[in-house]
């Protein structure tokens, strides 16, 4: 294991570490750094020489080295100005953003407006520069001096402070500092020479003024080491702009410059490297930096007017430099003995005498030039800058490298890098977790997501891979924890400055071991080349050492994410793995303060995904959440400038030397400011650095197009912006570049991200490019188009065609052209200011667009997230298809709930339209004599021309709820914009689907509301017969004006039914023969398939037909070709596939049938043939295209049909049986007599009528009422509360739903629910839902809310009836108001209407007593059946089941994988793609290998990925690749599972399972991975989240 106690310990050494530097300081008390210098000044003190320039700068609050580099390069909204300061406060800001990005123009600094109230009217550029060095904080000092040094600015060397007169060499401030030259040789030899220039051997000349002088000894210097062609500012004089200022604080500065040959006799001035010194002010007063030049300097220039004044300086008995005098004979008191005698005084060689006589720099410059020439020519002195140290201590001068943070710091560094001898012995030794182990590790990665070399068993190679890795990671584990990396971790867990200084240190020194090990193999590599080219193995052995030779800070975070990812591999609770949880935070910390991080391994082409994720978490804490990030990426090809652009456009500090190009890609921060951040809309700008395309190392492999391909992938998936990045005018070199970036471009498109891409132009100097270069453009917009079509195809895309249909961008402002980046030919030329402000234009640009973009940023952890999900996807290859990461995932599942919300609200508000328009139809003309049914069609029209209205304006409610839900700012909306079309589309559809519902069930109620008719004709003249003579007795009776007994009225009564009964005993209702009905029915549905069919229907006897089990013949499949081929295949399942979709069909068959006699039965209606056709219509629905035979087809209609009739004829004759006129007569003679005697009588019947209207015509009709709403009502309360959850999308109900059957761990049940979905999947719903409503008497409180809900209305109805009407009136308003809510049994209310004579308000009254007697004894008739068994009856006799309503939302399209049988979780119904996210084996779908009648245990997810192959009917039985699976089921996405942990849910059940999976299909038990069967419980329950 690791030996991570070594770790704790290295760590543990901080504090120890700390403490010993704290008594250390102690020896350098006296000689502080200088960000310690005056840091102990109070505001409010009173302000000495330099604070008063500080006050007026705005600076005094930042003196003593408060200024950061950090706090420089954060995005603020001065970032992008380019107008000069406006004041002196402006000044320093101004000129440090001019100076990060390198403008040769930053020292001109004067302010556009002049404030009369300051006394500073003007400034030098000397005393900014001096006043910003005194408040820049170390590692802000050392990127000025690199900026500056790029310019060809001088840099301070001696840098002093007027407060304390004392100055301090800025080593450390240098010692970042790269420099290359060439030298000349005799020979012709010219060697390349790459250093630090603080540790050159280079001879230094200084430059120096006592007293007076007329000559301009800066301007004089310029002149000096300018070529005349190409003229630099490297000091600043007096006729630059503000140079002519006196100086106020920056007198007593040694400024250095370097003058660096490039190896050309014709375009050099000096032959070897020079260093030039130059002391500001008069260095009479300024012994000390005097006394440091001469002992430093190799010669030393005295320039001097003033020969007779004090030059005792010059008398320096420890300088060791050769001295130069240097003055003009154009002044006064001239005088040649006077000079010669002061040369001979102190010791200067006449011949180093310098006298300028004429007008004319040229021959005066030519001369010190020959001078200075011929001192580094004659082996000057020459001294280190490091070197100078010494001296500057000797003579009291502060060396800002004494300060104990630098020098602990330096001191931890080189306890790393002293050891090292040979580089790639020691990444062996001591960093031996990322080395080649890693490597294998990400090859096995990759091969676990695109299984090349898989075989047969996939899923066996993918377990013995993830064994192979599990090996790998163990090999890591048993490799000590080195020595190095303990060193390095204790050095990275120091505290604040210390920890910078570490790091840089360490940056530094393994800088300069990588340069020189490459300097000395490069040199070895071509002696090998021209010497013995023969000895390829040495040649190849030196390659391979060159490209492993460099080694920076990058390794060391390298193996520490290895060692992070390694302990990942350990139980959570591993005390080795708990050890290394304070390592992500450490690099957080790092990349918070601007270091960049490694994002991809450039030598594994890998993402240490865990390390980055945990690395991304602690930095999203360490800003307390505030961690929006913003992604900038720069692609191209390899040495083209992309990390200097990036660094002169950021002020970063991305590796651009050192002999190597950057590898991978790497992610540095760049803070933005609070006052910015709701412009931009993030906290940091996070800028990705990329290896170069077309990289030459890789161009001789053959993955290399492959490599390029992932990575652009990867950065623009990643990006907001990409820049594109082409280092010429002419863009077609770089064709093969803009194929990738356009492929990479159309994934990102298809993944709902679409990043704006800049084009930017390098090398391109003419000034009228961007005009000039209209028509190229116009070139390159033609070729992108043509390669974004080309893709497109490529892709299975064809959609796009446009190269803007894939991203943002505008040729003419999203084209960027940016001069070269050198002003002449280096190593002395300066950085081309056209080049740095057109590099700040893009800069502007970038940030303009950031502001004005709507775009939503992600978090870090968000960034985690999509950064997973996409590389996830590169790995697997199949980008367009595969990638759905846990954002994408997260959106589309919130877009799917919220979009549920809308379809259920459209459900539920046309569902409750229905049965209103329903109860309408059945209610049509209860109350009326004489119906005219015909007007029944003319309604039937005007509800479906309502219906098209209101469903229209229900789907504008869903199509503007998308709108508006696209439109929002927060959530990962832009991330499922792909998917928009689909929902649309699916609203569109939905409201067809239910148009078409709608109609039909109009239709069908009209139709049987139309064949009733008939039957209610023969009641209404039966009962309007009867009432006529009732009526008539009536009169006869109270016309004989003679008392006559209740006995004699109801023997009048009998003697006048006699005759009725008599008059109507041959009134029979119509017999139908359901039979006939479905033959026909049955010869019209089929007539299509062919005369062999109907032959078939002429022998079958329906009333035999449907009886017992409906079993599968082969014979019905003896000519099919499907059958020929599935016998050819040996597919033995192939009649039991059959015969299991038959089953379903039949099932769903039957439940139908049922619901149609509940309903006959319920609303006393007698068969319609509508029912027949809706089973018809059942089964067509549910058979596929092709899936069985004709022969088959027909078999199974006759079958469902069949039983139908028999069903249907048994329940007509029933009805024929109950609506029989005699024994409706019979049933209705009581209610006739007793209404006759209470009528001759006169009697009162308000109360009596009332009771018999509420029991026999209210009752019914308000349980009817309950009954139909009350599955919508069950079906809206499954939906709320913590079980709602459950039904709120199909991935989670699935997901549900699995859990479910885990815990009940029955093998029936999962193949019922692998065989049988549908069906399985209702009834568990169902079970869920009676479970619920027997709990907490939910049922019973769902009921007695319709009840109150429907007695209320009815209660209101009453009382808004006029009570001035008869009773018959009110009645039939009554009915009349409540047409669209209650179903009013017509027999009932005719016999209430029988010799009805009561007080209409009397009634009225009664009646709502009796209203509200009815609703309590309806609630308690619902309390007392509370149980689950009554529950489970009520719910299965529901017109509208709340199972079959929630099942219709979640079952979605019905689609399943073609492979293993998952059914789709695509959101809506009508999408373009089906997708699941829990594929199963393929042992489920009974598939099985031919050979060996094994099942087959892979599952499709894995098998997308490999190079196996699959054949099906859709095949045409060939073989097909399973790679290419969309050429055969387009409409299919099947995501690629490269984890071993998705699928583990149906590894676990097949596992367990197996053998019982085997015996149910006969077949044998599948081959089951070692790696699977070490699941539990937990990991399938795990797998599901």
């Amino acid at each position: 294991m690791f030996g991570f106690n070594h770790l704790v310990m290295a760590v543990d050494k901080g504090p120890q570490s700390g403490s010993n530097s704290s008594s250390s300081m102690t020896h350098n008390s006296q000689k502080p750094c200088l960000m310690a210098l005056n840091k102990d000044k109070k505001p409010g003190a009173k302000l000495d020489g330099s604070g008063l320039l500080l006050s007026a700068l705005g600076l005094e609050k930042l003196h003593g080295g408060k200024l950061t580099l950090s706090s420089v390069l954060e995005i603020k909204s001065n970032t992008m100005s380019d107008k000069p300061a406006q004041s002196l406060e402006q000044l320093p800001w101004t000129f440090l953003r001019n100076l990060i990005m390198s403008n040769l123009n930053s020292r001109n600094v004067k302010c556009s407006f002049s404030d009369a109230d300051n006394d500073f009217d003007d400034l030098n550029p000397l005393d900014l520069i001096i006043a910003l060095f005194h408040c820049s904080d170390p590692f802000l000092q050392q990127e000025m001096v690199s900026k500056m040094s790029i310019c060809q600015f001088a840099v301070p060397l001696l840098l002093p402070n007027c407060d304390t007169q004392q100055s301090t060499l800025m080593l450390w401030a240098m010692r970042d500092l790269v420099k290359k030259f060439r030298h000349h040789s005799g020979d012709g030899v010219r060697t390349f020479v790459e250093d630090r220039i603080v540790e050159m051997d280079i001879p230094m000349v200084s430059f120096v003024r006592l007293g007076e002088s007329s000559l301009p000894k800066s301007q004089t210097l310029n002149k000096l080491l300018s070529n005349p062609h190409q003229h630099n500012d490297t000091f600043v004089h007096c006729d630059m702009e503000g140079g002519d200022v006196p100086r106020r604080i920056s007198d007593g500065l040694v400024e250095v410059s370097w003058y660096l040959p490039c190896g050309s006799t014709n375009i050099d001035m000096f032959t070897q490297p020079v260093a030039i010194a130059n002391l500001r002010g008069d260095g009479r007063l300024f012994k000390t930096q005097m006394s440091f030049l001469y002992e430093t300097s190799a010669a030393v220039f005295i320039f001097s007017d003033d020969l007779e004044g004090d030059l005792s300086t010059l008398n320096n008995i420890e300088s060791t430099a050769e001295l130069f005098l240097v003055t003009s004979s154009r002044r006064k008191n001239f005088n040649m003995e006077t000079v010669k005698a002061i040369c001979t005084k102190h010791n200067v060689k006449e011949t180093n005498l310098i006298i300028k006589e004429k007008k004319n720099d040229a021959e005066f410059v030519k001369a010190l030039r020959f001078h200075v020439s011929d001192v580094i020519g004659k082996n000057p002195i020459k001294m280190k800058v490091e070197d100078m140290a010494a001296v500057a201590r000797h003579i009291d001068i502060v060396v800002d490298e004494d300060c104990t943070e630098c020098k602990d710091g330096r001191r931890s560094a080189e306890g790393i890098t002293g050891n090292i001898k040979n580089v790639v012995k020691f990444k062996e030794d001591q960093l031996p977790l990322h080395s080649e182990i890693w490597k294998q590790i990400s090859q096995l990665e990759k091969e676990k997501c695109r299984m090349r070399n898989s075989g047969k068993d996939i899923e066996s190679y993918k377990s013995s891979l993830e064994a192979t890795e599990k090996k790998l990671r163990k090999e890591q584990q048993e490799k000590a924890f080195s020595e190095a990396m303990g060193k390095f971790t204790a050095g990275i867990s120091e505290s604040g400055t210390q920890r910078l200084f570490f790091l840089k240190w360490l940056k530094i020194q393994l800088d300069t071991l990588s340069r020189h090990n490459l300097s000395t193999l490069r040199k070895q590599y071509k002696d090998c080349c021209r010497n013995t080219p023969q000895d390829k193995k040495l040649i190849a052995d030196l390659d391979e050492q060159i490209s492993n030779c460099s080694l920076g800070p990058e390794h060391f975070f390298r193996e520490l994410g290895q060692i992070y990812e390694c302990a990942c591999s350990l139980p959570k609770k591993d005390q080795s793995r708990q050890q290394v949880q304070h390592l992500p935070g450490l690099c957080a910390q790092m990349l918070l303060n601007g270091f960049p991080v490694e994002l991809v391994d450039g030598d594994a082409s890998n993402i240490p995904m865990k390390w980055i994720k945990e690395v991304l978490t602690q930095l999203h804490q360490l800003v307390e959440t505030k961690s929006k990030i913003l992604v900038l990426t720069v692609l191209g090809v390899q040495s083209t400038g992309k990390s200097t652009l990036l660094n002169t456009m950021f002020g970063v500090q991305f590796a651009v030397s050192s002999g190597r190009c950057t590898r991978g890609a790497f992610m540095l921060l760049i803070k933005v400011s609070e006052e910015l951040r709701p412009e931009l809309k993030c906290d940091f700008i996070m800028v990705i650095d990329t290896e170069g395309l077309k990289s030459p190392e890789l161009a001789a492999l053959d993955t290399s197009y492959e490599h390029d391909n992932e990575l652009a992938t990867l950065v623009i998936g990643l990006s907001d912006i990409t820049i594109i990045n082409i280092a010429m005018e002419n863009s077609t070199e770089m064709k093969d570049i803009l194929q990738i970036v356009v492929h990479a471009f159309l994934r990102m498109s298809e993944v709902g991200k679409k990043p704006r891409c800049l084009f930017v132009h390098q090398n391109v100097s003419d000034m009228s490019a961007h005009d000039s270069n209209m028509r190229d453009r116009k070139k390159l917009m033609e070729q992108l188009d043509e390669m974004t079509r080309a893709a497109a195809k490529m892709e299975k895309k064809k959609a796009y065609e446009k190269f803007t249909d894939v991203m943002e961008y505008d040729p003419d402002k999203d084209s960027h052209y940016i001069p070269g980046l050198w002003h002449g030919t280096p190593p002395m030329a300066p950085v081309n200011v056209g080049y740095s402000e057109a590099v700040n234009e893009l800069k502007k640009s970038l940030i303009g667009s950031l502001k004005t973009s709507n775009s939503r940023n992600n978090n870090a952890t968000e960034f985690v997230e999509w950064t997973q999900g996409l590389w996830n996807a590169v790995k697997c290859e199949n980008f367009i298809f595969n990638f759905r990461n846990s954002l994408v995932a997260d959106a589309y599942t919130d877009l799917c709930t919220q979009y549920n919300t809308w379809e259920w609200s459209f459900q539920s508000e046309m569902n409750k339209w229905l049965i209103t328009m329903e109860t309408m139809i059945t209610n049509f003309g209860v109350t009326e004599k004489n119906v005219q049914i015909n007007l029944l069609r003319a309604s039937l029209n005007k509800w479906l021309d309502e219906a098209s209205k209101k469903l229209l304006e229900e789907e504008q409610t869903i199509l503007s709820n998308l709108e508006e839900y696209f439109k929002k700012k927060d959530g990962n909306v832009r991330l499922v914009e792909k998917y928009r079309q689909d929902f649309q589309t699916s609203a569109n559809s939905l409201r067809r689907q239910i148009e078409l519902s709608i109609k039909h069930s109009l239709e069908k109620a009209v139709e049987i509301r139309e064949g009733m008719e008939k039957v209610n004709k023969i009641k209404d003249k039966q009962m309007d017969t009867i009432d006529k003579k009732v009526r008539e007795l009536l009169k006869e009776c109270r016309e004989r004006k003679a008392d006559i007994s209740e006995d004699g009225l109801t023997a009048e009564f009998e003697k006048m039914w006699e005759g009725i009964m008599y008059e109507l005993s041959g009134v029979t209702l119509p017999e139908i023969n359901v039979y006939q009905d479905v033959n026909h029915l049955l010869r019209s549905n089929l007539g299509a398939k062919g005369g062999h069919v109907l032959k078939m229907l002429n022998i079958v006897d329906l009333k035999s037909s449907g009886q017992g089990k409906f079993i599968v013949k082969h014979e019905w499949f003896s000519g099919w070709k499907r059958f020929v081929t599935a016998i050819k295949n040996l597919n033995m399942n192939f009649i039991a596939d059959i015969q299991e979709i038959c089953n379903n069909i039949i099932g769903d068959c039957y439940s139908l049938i049922s619901d149609h006699i509940s309903v006959m039965e319920r609303n006393n209606t007698d068969y319609h043939e509508t029912y027949i056709r809706d089973l018809l219509k059942a089964v067509d629905d549910q058979l596929k295209d092709d899936q069985i035979s004709d022969e088959c087809e027909a078999s199974l209609k006759v079958h469902v049909c069949g039983r139908a009739a028999r069903l249907f004829q048994k329940e007509h004759k029933e009805f024929n049986v109950r609506n029989d006129p005699q024994n409706r007569l019979m049933k209705s003679k009581p209610i006739f007599l007793e209404n006759f005697l209470e009528s001759f009588s006169e009697k009162d019947q308000c109360q009596k009528k009332a009771k018999q209207f509420t029991e026999t015509c209210v009752k019914p009709a308000v349980e009817d009422y309950v009954s139909k709403h009350l599955g919508q009502a069950i079906a809206e309360k499954m939906k709320i509360g913590d079980e709602g959850v459950t039904y709120s999308t199909r991935p989670r109900f699935v997901s549900d739903l699995l859990k479910q059957l885990l815990h009940e761990d029955s093998f029936q049940k999962y193949k019922e629910y692998t065989r049988s979905y549908g069906p399985f999947v209702k009834i568990w719903i169902n079970e869920q839902i009676i479970e619920k409503m027997s709990s907490d008497e939910q049922m019973q409180q769902l009921e007695k809310e319709l009840l109150h809900e429907i007695v209320k209305k009815i209660t209101a109805t009453i009382s808004s009836i006029s009570i001035d009407m008869d009773i018959v009136e009110f009645i039939s308003q009554f009915c009349s108001d409540l047409e669209d809510q209650l179903v009013f049994p017509r027999d009932a209310l005719e016999n209430f209407l029988i010799l009805i004579n009561t007080n209409t308000d009397q009634f009225a009254t009664n009646l709502k007593e009796y209203i509200e007697e009815m609703e309590s004894h309806l609630a308690q008739g619902y309390a007392n059946k509370t149980d689950t068994l009554r529950i489970t009856e009520r719910i299965s006799h529901l017109p509208s089941k709340p199972h079959d309503l929630l099942f219709s939302r979640l079952c979605g399209c019905g689609e399943q994988c073609p492979f293993c049988g998952t059914p789709c979780e695509a959101g809506g119904d009508n999408h373009k793609e089906h997708f699941s996210s829990m594929h199963r084996s393929r042992a489920f779908a009974r598939r099985h290998w031919d050979a060996t009648k094994e099942l087959v245990t892979d599952i499709c997810t894995t098998a997308v990925n490999s190079d196996i192959r699959f054949k099906s009917s859709k095949t045409g039985d060939d073989w097909h690749p399973y790679k290419e699976y969309r050429a055969i089921y387009p409409d299919w996405e099947i995501k690629g599972d490269q984890s071993m942990e998705a699928s583990d849910y149906w590894k676990y059940v097949l596992m367990k399972f197996n053998n019982e999976l085997a015996k149910a299909y006969d077949l044998k038990a599948g081959v089951i991975p070692e790696a699977w069967k070490t699941l539990t419980a937990e990991d399938a329950l795990r797998s599901l989240k």
